[in-house]
């Protein structure tokens, strides 16, 4: 695991402050960090754990695929660090060249200079050092195999033609394990290819180097048709999985000049990607960001180390997981801490251009994931970026739902602002009102939802649309409940002062018709009302079912408030008045309604007898709506409802009767008691008035009359 932030800059003082570099010191002067070397694999053959923290510094962590491996394969003591300083800059030890001794011990590693190059310098083959141990010859050949784009092959020009001093039968090993391990990998592509530079040292020109080209060319050829192939790959050839290059150099002591001449010229290959002779092809690479080098490396070196199937793809799918996993986490964690702090404002209430803020923060998620992981393996590389935007997509969710919650919210009150506000005038069409209201609530809902939904999301706003429409629905229904009971109560306030005159007037009068009369106003006004109800009901958008329930409320309510004037003009106090009223003007009026003053010779008991008999007459016609017509009769169902007041029991035949058979015996013996009082006055008055006349004036009176008779006869 690459050390932390930390860790790398505790190592930076280390490697500044400490000359020792895994136990190897450097003879260089030069201590920038790009000249900086490092011992990957150490002459114990492990692997360093400070490789990353020193691509860090080589100024290449972020280089991306913007980099290139070389590695230098060769015998000891060949000059295989000389030519790298001499190509690259690098700042590798050299061999003292008054003693044959091995300079090179494990595999060191450095940034050329001014090039995005990581430069691999292997120890050397055939070394005494080693005498017997053939293992790390191999395992680090095949190492610098398996990572680097280019080898350098390093061997002197006496050596071309024999097998052991040009490593040919350490090559035919390093084939014959690659082919065997990675060989399907690479031909069908998953593999890049290898370029294989042979750098024939000491060349003098007496032979020229195309005839050295041909005898390395056929030497390696005839090593991999002997090579033990798998059955699967019998008919592969060396060209299918590497590409073979040769130069040479002349001698580095007797033509000095120009061995430095060639090294340029050579290092102009490396550098000058114009040239058609440009040696690091993208066919060459290994595709392993640079970032990722470290882990990919101990990998294979531990898969070479411990004899284990090396599989090349495998190796950078476990690296693309590692690395792709670690870019996530910090993506995700800055992901986090953007997201969290929208939380409070979305459980407090909606937050405008939310949808954008979103797609802002997973957006900057996934470029920082791409901009780091779309390096690695790309199967690797596209799963966990699944992977990553369905995390992404998991932690918006609620934040989603949130956000439709208070567009819920926000919507409802905005249709209900606009219902009222609808609502407001006297002149309106209640279902025009509600159609606006619902029309402009619900476009409001989906271009908010529209705008907080996210591609690449299964997310859907449409249940909490059909919640908002059952809930507007909730509310019109109550809205339209609330109109209809204020038209109803509009209808018969104004059915009220309608027939409050007329039955009043009918009632005062008590004529034989008079029912007929009440009726008939009450019909009357009674259609009127209902058509008023109708028209409005239209506007409602009220069902023919529910209009048949209100209208037969309305006749209800109609027919209790004629009752409710009626028991006005019925009750003890008014009916008493009225039938003192009507007996009086029997009784003490005559034909033109002029009062008289009653005389003795009056028949005083037959009056009374006649005037009280016919207000008595009034109580029976009172007592119960009968009208004289019978097609004026009027009648309701016993079981009609009215929805503005269901609680009450109504019972029809019962409001027909004013007067309950009691009633109107205990009204006929205080009429009889007050007719009585009048009879008696009468009587007194007559009594009176003979008594107060003196006798004389009635002779006179007499006397009177009889001259004004003869005179007028």
């Amino acid at each position: 695991i690459p050390p932390s932030a930390a860790d790398s800059l505790s190592l930076t003082a280390q490697l500044n402050g400490n000359p020792m570099l895994n136990g190897h010191a450097p003879e260089s002067n030069d201590s920038s960090p790009a000249s900086e070397r490092l011992q990957i694999i150490n002459d114990e053959k492990n692997f360093t754990t400070y490789l990353t923290s020193q691509i860090e510094r080589w100024g290449l962590r972020d280089a991306g695929f913007n980099y290139n491996i070389v590695a230098v394969f060769g015998s000891q003591s060949t000059g295989k660090s000389t030519l790298l300083n001499r190509l690259f800059g690098t700042t590798f030890d050299v061999m003292n060249e008054t003693r044959r001794q091995q300079t090179t011990k494990g595999i060191w590693m450095c940034r050329g200079e001014d090039m995005g190059v990581m430069v691999m310098d292997v120890e050397g083959t055939d070394g005494r050092e080693r005498e017997e141990d053939q293992d790390f010859e191999r395992n680090s050949a095949l190492f610098s195999l398996v990572s680097s784009e280019v080898l350098l092959i390093n061997l002197w020009e006496h050596h071309v033609g024999f097998y052991q001093g040009a490593n040919m039968g350490l090559l035919k090993t390093v084939f014959e394990v690659n082919l065997g391990l990675f060989g399907k990998k690479a031909h069908d592509g998953s593999q890049g290819r290898t370029l294989l530079l042979f750098v024939i040292r000491d060349h003098i020109g007496v032979i020229p180097l195309a005839n050295l080209q041909t005898t390395l060319t056929a030497d390696l050829t005839k090593i991999w048709d002997s090579l033990s192939k798998p059955q699967d790959l019998q008919n592969r050839r060396l060209s299918d999985y590497f590409d073979l290059s040769f130069t040479a150099l002349p001698h580095k002591i007797l033509a000095a000049d120009q061995f430095e001449a060639e090294v340029q010229e050579l290092r102009k290959r490396f550098v000058d990607k114009k040239r058609d002779d440009f040696i690091f092809k993208p066919a060459y690479h290994k595709r392993i960001p640079a970032d990722g080098v470290a882990f990919y490396m101990e990998n294979i070196w531990q898969q070479v180390q411990t004899n284990r199937d090396l599989d090349l793809p495998t190796q950078q799918e476990l690296l693309a997981q590692f690395r792709c996993d670690e870019i996530s986490s910090v993506a995700l964690s800055h992901f986090t801490e953007q997201s969290k702090s929208q939380r409070r404002p979305i459980e407090a209430g909606h937050v405008v251009g939310f949808g954008d803020l979103m797609r802002n923060w997973r957006s900057q998620a996934l470029s920082r994931y791409d901009c780091d992981a779309s390096r690695y393996h790309q199967g690797v590389y596209q799963r966990k970026r699944t992977d990553l935007l369905g995390v992404l997509n998991s932690t918006l969710s609620p934040l989603f739902l949130g956000q439709l919650k208070n567009l819920h919210k926000s919507c409802l009150s905005s249709f209900k602002k606009e219902l009222l506000h609808g609502l407001c005038g006297e002149e309106y069409d209640f279902a025009d009102v509600i159609g606006e209201a619902r029309t402009k609530c619900e476009t409001l809902f989906a271009d908010g939802a529209t705008e907080v939904s996210l591609e690449d999301t299964d997310w859907t706003w449409q249940d909490e649309l059909e919640s908002l429409r059952e809930e507007i629905g909730n509310v019109a229904d109550q809205c339209r409940k609330d109109e209809t009971k204020k038209m109803a109560n509009l209808i018969e306030r104004n059915f009220k002062n309608q027939i409050s005159e007329p039955v009043g007037i009918s009632l005062n009068k008590a004529t034989p018709d008079m029912w007929d009369k009440v009726l008939s106003t009450f019909k009357q006004t009674l259609e009127k009302a209902e058509s008023t109800y109708l028209a409005k009901a239209r506007s409602l958008n009220c069902t023919d079912d529910e209009n048949a329930t209100s209208l037969a409320a309305l006749r209800k309510r109609a027919w209790l408030v004629l009752r409710e004037k009626i028991d006005e003009q019925t009750t003890d106090i008014v009916i008493l008045g009225k039938l003192q009223a009507h007996f009086e003007e029997r009784f003490r009026y005559g034909e033109n309604a002029v009062p008289g003053a009653w005389r003795p010779d009056d028949d005083i008991d037959g009056a009374f007898q006649t005037a009280k008999d016919q207000t008595m007459d009034l109580i029976p016609r009172y007592a119960k709506i009968a009208p004289v017509d019978p097609s004026l009769e009027f009648t309701l169902p016993s079981e009609t409802s009215d929805p503005l007041n269901s609680t009450d029991e109504f019972n029809f035949p019962s409001t027909l009767v004013v007067f309950t058979e009691t009633k109107s015996l205990d009204l006929a013996s205080r009429f009889r008691k007050d007719a009585d009082a009048y009879y008696v006055e009468a009587k007194r008055s007559t009594v009176s008035s003979i008594a107060r006349i003196p006798s004389w004036i009635l002779v006179l009176y007499r006397k009177f009359a009889r001259s004004v008779a003869m005179l007028l006869s």
